[in-house]
């Protein structure tokens, strides 16, 4: 089977721009955003031009499926999960290779997965990439970028980052006080963020690593690199790429560098005054000025995308870049600090998928409408769909709602679980029930499927 036909976008734009953004960047201030949304439509027409060969079939409905970790355990589970995904008609595979800040391939930078076996010379994302060519499918590496352990047990392996840096750790503010004078290395810290953790599993999934921190920011640059000089593959996939939520990051090196960043938009007098108050409340400099540390916050999440995104099309330049969103605009900038939209309008995002994950099909549709106005073209938007949330019938619903809204594609979440309920004695699995009814899955295993309905621009 021929690989993916290569596309390579225009980077005429990003030269022209370069070093006035790049020393926009380093002042730390918004002015990116604002220079590279006057380049609007040539970034958007770079973008499509990337996302044209985003499916096994150049053009065609972008059918794709998450692929969590647990599916990756073994050699002849990965062959029988790209089988099972070409079967039901999917064209392309979101395959998680960075699940909590470790690798599920061959990583220069960070420890193997747990989970897998101790078999060095088994790499599950080229044993997926092997397999996926052999059927036509395309793969993507879905990479989690700052939820790097879960609340569990501290990671056994001592290069793991947590192990090896736990400075680089975020701090929820009801803990910043109490650890601000702590060492980091000192025992008990980590132990009090897990703690904190899995007393919160409502609203923090584990430990995340602190956006501003740039350490943590060259990491995961280094791992996207990475994978994108070593491996075949035909697009990359931002994850947990925000923050946890508001209650992030109290850490001393955040509140610290919110300090050295906003120092030159205060006037001398008041800087100095709210300075003099941190030296007895860290707590004081972003109390004070709630907008500024909202701004900052934002900004260090924007800041990576931007700087891995150009760091991949460098190397890559035909790989399609895409992330997982929350679907509500609003709340995704103002709460996680995820502004996806301005990512899309300034080129630094190619492809948008919003996490619509609810049983209303009325919410779904409202959520990817609201997508594909913010994207511009349909192109740009993938919509995620959370079939195990609901039934068979709903999820193929929801497929149609995100085709009636004009979305390039849909990705559902998840192979594994591909529905909420279990099948009805002697029915297809779920998966293949969405492949035959959504996507006419009747082309035998390493056809494309069949041409999908025409997309709205």
């Amino acid at each position: 089977m021929a690989l993916v036909a290569r596309r390579t976008p225009a980077a005429s734009l990003i030269k022209l721009l370069g070093g006035v953004l790049l020393a926009a960047v380093a002042a730390g201030s918004s002015t990116p955003a604002r220079a590279e949304s006057a380049a609007q439509p040539a970034a958007q027409a770079d973008a499509e031009a990337a996302t044209a060969g985003a499916g096994a079939t150049p053009g065609a409905e972008v059918r794709a499926l998450w692929v969590v970790r647990t599916a990756l355990g073994s050699a002849g589970q990965v062959r029988e999960m790209v089988e099972q995904a070409a079967a039901s008609g999917f064209n392309t595979l979101l395959v998680q290779v960075r699940g909590r800040g470790d690798a599920l391939y061959a990583s220069a930078y960070e420890p193997r997965a747990e989970s897998l076996p101790d078999d060095p010379a088994y790499d599950p994302l080229q044993v997926t990439i092997d397999a996926a060519r052999r059927h036509g499918l395309a793969v993507h590496a879905w990479v989690n970028t700052h939820l790097v352990w879960g609340p569990a047990a501290p990671p056994r392996s001592p290069q793991h980052l947590v192990n090896a840096h736990p400075e680089w750790l975020a701090v929820p503010r009801s803990l910043g006080r109490e650890l601000y004078g702590h060492d980091p290395r000192a025992p008990g810290y980590v132990a009090r963020l897990l703690e904190y953790a899995a007393a919160n599993t409502a609203t923090v999934e584990g430990l995340f690593t602190s956006p501003s921190h740039p350490a943590v920011q060259e990491r995961v640059r280094q791992v996207w690199i990475d994978l994108a000089r070593n491996y075949d593959l035909d697009g990359m996939h931002f994850d947990y790429v925000r923050f946890p939520s508001p209650e992030f990051d109290y850490s001393r090196g955040a509140l610290q560098r919110f300090a050295a960043w906003v120092k030159p938009r205060l006037p001398a007098a008041r800087y100095l005054r709210l300075a003099a108050a941190a030296e007895q409340d860290p707590y004081a400099l972003a109390e004070a000025l709630p907008e500024y540390w909202d701004v900052f916050r934002r900004d260090s999440i924007s800041a990576l995308v931007r700087r891995v995104y150009r760091a991949v099309k460098a190397v890559r330049p035909e790989l399609v870049v895409s992330a997982a969103v929350f679907p509500d605009r609003r709340r995704a900038r103002e709460y996680r600090f995820q502004a996806w939209t301005a990512w899309l309008a300034d080129g630094i995002l190619d492809v948008a998928v919003p996490m619509a994950y609810t049983t209303d099909a009325e919410q779904f549709r409202d959520w990817i409408a609201g997508a594909h106005a913010a994207a511009g073209s349909g192109a740009r938007l993938w919509a995620g769909v959370g079939a195990y949330k609901n039934p068979v019938a709903d999820t193929l619903v929801q497929v149609d709602h995100a085709r009636r809204e004009g979305a390039g594609g849909v990705v559902v979440f998840a192979y594994a679980a591909a529905a909420s309920t279990a099948p009805q004695p002697g029915a297809p699995p779920p998966l293949q029930q969405i492949g035959q009814a959504a996507f006419a899955a009747s082309a035998p295993p390493g056809q494309p499927p069949p041409p999908a309905p025409a997309q709205s621009p």
